[in-house]
């Protein structure tokens, strides 16, 4: 079986009403909408909550001369239940606002939460985090750096930040992949990601 484009695109939804259910931190709207079938007639209308969350940037920053990779440890609310720890072990990442684009937001996170700017950002993949009822996609790089005298605490107070980051041998992260320490789904892909490529990223 070869893989395909899908068979649907945008032009085959209709977004009835859109309204604003919650604004905070977050954004919650309510669509009502309607969609083909693939047998050609339409399905709805129905609604759908859709948690707003927009374009979000991870770096998997690399030493290639070291073989090592530079993560952090942070508090995250989305993992309160987790029973080992809500402090998960995670890329640099952040949001794209209005007027930045991918590599602006790496770059800008890179120097705010690691202390780095990378001498080569190298695209990873993007791909959509949840969507089924969330808009957040995911931008991957690896950033390729000088890991000498990076590490220790990081993040702006006046977005609540406590970052702790650490130079870890490459192996040794690859490992925390393997038996479950990092648990997160941006961290996962670009460490197997880089267990592929490792050879390229080396040369």
């Amino acid at each position: 079986m070869t893989i395909h484009q899908p068979s649907l695109t945008a032009d085959d939804v209709a977004v009835e009403k859109s309204e604003t259910v919650y604004q905070g931190f977050f954004r919650m709207d309510k669509l009502t909408l309607r969609h083909k079938r693939f047998n050609g007639e339409w399905m709805g209308p129905f609604t759908r909550e859709l948690f707003e969350r927009g374009q979000a940037v991870c770096v998997l920053l690399y030493d290639p001369a070291r073989d090592a990779v530079v993560l952090l440890e942070q508090f995250r609310v989305g993992a309160l239940e987790d029973q080992r720890s809500p402090w998960l072990i995670e890329l640099v990442a952040g949001m794209v606002e209005e007027g930045e684009t991918a590599e602006d937001v790496a770059r800008r996170e890179c120097e705010e939460e690691a202390g780095v700017v990378p001498a080569k950002l190298i695209p990873v993949c993007n791909y959509w985090v949840s969507p089924g009822g969330t808009s957040e996609r995911v931008a991957i790089y690896c950033g390729l750096i000088d890991s000498n005298g990076l590490g220790g605490l990081h993040g702006l107070d006046d977005e609540n930040e406590d970052i702790r980051t650490f130079v870890i041998p490459f192996d040794e992260a690859y490992s925390a992949v393997e038996n479950g320490t990092i648990n997160n789904a941006a961290t996962i892909v670009a460490l197997q990601w880089l267990k592929i490529h490792h050879a390229d990223v080396c040369a």
